[in-house]
């Protein structure tokens, strides 16, 4: 015999309210960060390598720098202090494909490939792959293909 109150019926379990499913956000384009270039000497200040050899860490935004804050190369080669007043904006045009050096350049664009001059690096595709090591069979098997990711911006 069974004891009292061991088996349930599917009648008896108590289903829990459904909760509304949670609305994903729209997924966000990732924006290159700001970087600010020295207008005397081309230092290019990067919030996300920061100056850590200065005692600036790394995700230091442009504007948080302290009010004496120097250009670390204009400085050293005794141009005189550059502050954070000798800096402009400055967002790359141009980027090299860590593997075989290959330059996007965003002016010229790719159009032999389909990629309109002016075409932001950002705006490329995902799948975008280097064409100079696509079409090399030694890097191809070596080291696959070269996306996106292996490009750096290249300071002009």
């Amino acid at each position: 015999m069974a004891k009292a109150g061991a088996t349930t019926k599917k009648s008896d379990v108590k289903k829990k309210p459904a909760t509304a499913a949670k609305k994903k956000a729209p997924a966000k384009k990732e924006s290159v960060p700001l970087r600010y270039k020295c207008r005397m000497c081309g230092y290019i200040y990067s919030p996300l390598r920061g100056e850590p050899h200065n005692g600036i860490p790394a995700g230091t935004a442009f504007e948080d720098l302290p009010e004496d804050y120097v250009c670390p190369v204009c400085g050293y080669q005794g141009k005189g202090k550059i502050g954070k007043w000798g800096f402009e904006e400055w967002r790359p045009t141009r980027y090299l494909c860590s593997m075989c050096s290959y330059i996007y350049d965003e002016k010229r664009g790719e159009p032999h490939r389909g990629i309109k001059p002016g075409t932001k690096f950002e705006d490329l595709p995902e799948d975008y792959v280097c064409p100079v090591c696509a079409q090399d069979p030694k890097i191809r098997v070596q080291f696959g293909k070269v996306f996106k990711q292996g490009f750096q911006p290249l300071n002009e």
